[in-house]
């Protein structure tokens, strides 16, 4: 991330052929707290609090205030190879409000879209000052609240979990001396490989400079583990969505491992995953301004992790999503597609229905499904909370027509009511730079201690998991 104004002085704290970190800006974590809830003792609060991801940040050389990387391209002087480029460098502390749009008060964190000329966020959640809270969730519920209302077509505001290392990387990799603290450590499923910093090493090797972002660009190394997508939504859409990976734990890979483009399903993770989209799954009135569930008001967002034996030491067997709006608990929508029992929830069967019914291949389930993910749950998970747009796809997966070159009436195609044009990256940064996100009142704990039950509302009508 490039930063403008020009600094007059260097405090570093770190050692040589190091990931570093510098002083210009103090690292102050934004204060969120998050309640653990137990059926018998209710919830309690935590102290967490949030820390900017790294590749936001501004990376400088550590003999003073140069940038190493400039819009979404290295400094070849300071960056000639990996491990000069982290010799050379340092994560710098981050203006949370004032340069990236990010504020919290009391339980709510607020995402601003644009800010400046920084575009999106991500944001983790911390346990301390150095380590990440890790959430272990097998027989357990996520819930939380979130507003929508500003975010349009194009735009995702992201809720999710990711088998990071608690420090950021600090154990494995020595040469990576800021960690938590500066949000390094980052994989998903998609194996990104715009990330700036993998396993404690600069990933300029290779790098190549996006066409369509100003601000990113690829590297040779991508980074990998299991993931689970919570919540990816704007105003007129949303999905919840599994993916599992043969590997355990943050991965760097290369080449093929990487499953991009062509490698897609040859990689060690499936990028795929095993969504729940009502609208996709036939449901067009569930969820959207207005409706059933209504993107126009705060929404309570409850995820649970069912078991086979209902123990936390059991195999992750289903995936049950409900909400909550005045005071009423309303179960998620029913599939509505010929092919895939009418149910509302994920399950390995779910997937391999919802997989042929659409045709689409099932690398879920050849990467281990359910099982897979709940290792990984058990094992713990890092928040990412996030909001950005799509240099790939136009976010046309979430909210439209995808692939845009396929009939809408296809099964599987249309996930949502945008317009295939809705969602040019050029076009809402510029239009809808003032959208933005609300996460609140996190809380996880013991199946149905998280939330009150109050009147039921069914999705829809038919049968399938329900809480």
């Amino acid at each position: 991330m490039f930063r403008a104004a020009a600094l007059s002085s260097l405090l570093l704290a770190g050692v040589a052929y190091a990931q570093q970190f510098g002083t210009f800006t103090a690292e102050t974590h934004p204060s969120l707290p998050a309640q653990q809830c137990t059926t018998s003792g209710g919830c309690e609060t935590i102290s967490t609090t949030v820390v900017l991801d790294s590749n936001w940040r501004w990376l400088h050389s550590t003999s003073g205030d140069t940038n190493c990387y400039t819009g979404n391209s290295w400094n070849v002087t300071l960056c000639p190879d990996a491990a000069t480029c982290v010799a050379n460098c340092a994560l710098d502390g981050a203006d949370y409000s004032g340069t990236y749009g990010i504020t919290t008060t009391g339980n709510a964190l607020t995402l601003r879209f644009v800010t400046g000329s920084n575009v999106g966020s991500r944001v983790y959640l911390m346990a301390n000052d150095s380590a990440y809270h890790m959430f272990k969730l097998l027989n357990q519920e996520f819930t939380f609240d979130v507003d929508v209302s500003n975010l349009p077509c194009g735009v995702n505001g992201a809720a999710y979990l990711v088998e990071m290392d608690a420090d950021g990387g600090m154990a494995k990799y020595p040469t990576n001396k800021a960690g938590a603290k500066y949000g390094t450590g980052y994989c998903d499923a998609q194996c990104p490989r715009d990330i700036k910093f993998i396993n404690g090493l600069a990933n300029v090797n290779g790098w190549q400079a996006s066409l369509n972002d100003a601000n990113a660009g690829t590297g040779n190394w991508g980074t990998c583990c299991n993931e689970m997508d919570i919540w990816e939504a704007n105003s007129n859409a949303a999905v919840y969505t599994p993916h599992s990976c043969s590997v355990s734990g943050q991965t760097r890979c290369t080449g093929t491992d990487c499953g991009q483009g062509d490698d897609r399903y040859a990689g060690v993770c499936d990028a795929d995953g095993c969504d729940f989209n009502s609208y996709r799954m036939g449901n067009t009135s569930f969820l959207g301004k207005g409706l059933t569930v209504d993107t126009t008001r705060k929404i309570t967002v409850v995820t649970q992790f069912i078991t086979s034996d209902g123990t936390s030491s059991g195999s992750l067997s289903e995936i049950r999503r409900l909400y909550i709006q005045n005071g009423k608990v309303i179960q998620n929508s029913n599939t509505s597609i010929t092919g895939i029992d009418p149910v509302n929830s994920i399950t390995d069967n779910f997937c391999a229905q919802q997989k042929s019914a659409f045709g689409d291949q099932n690398y879920f389930a050849s990467k281990g499904g359910l099982k897979t993910l709940g290792s990984a749950l058990s094992t713990g998970m890092v928040l990412a909370l996030s909001i950005w747009d799509d240099h790939t796809s136009d976010m046309l997966w979430l909210d439209s027509t995808y692939p845009p070159s396929e009939s809408p009436t296809a099964p599987g195609v249309t996930r949502g009511p945008c317009i295939a044009s809705s969602g040019e990256p050029i076009v809402i940064e510029s239009v809808s730079g003032s959208a933005s996100v609300t996460y609140s009142n996190i809380k996880f704990g013991d199946i149905g201690s998280t939330y009150t039950s109050g009147t039921t509302t069914a999705g829809s009508v038919g049968g399938g998991g329900s809480s």
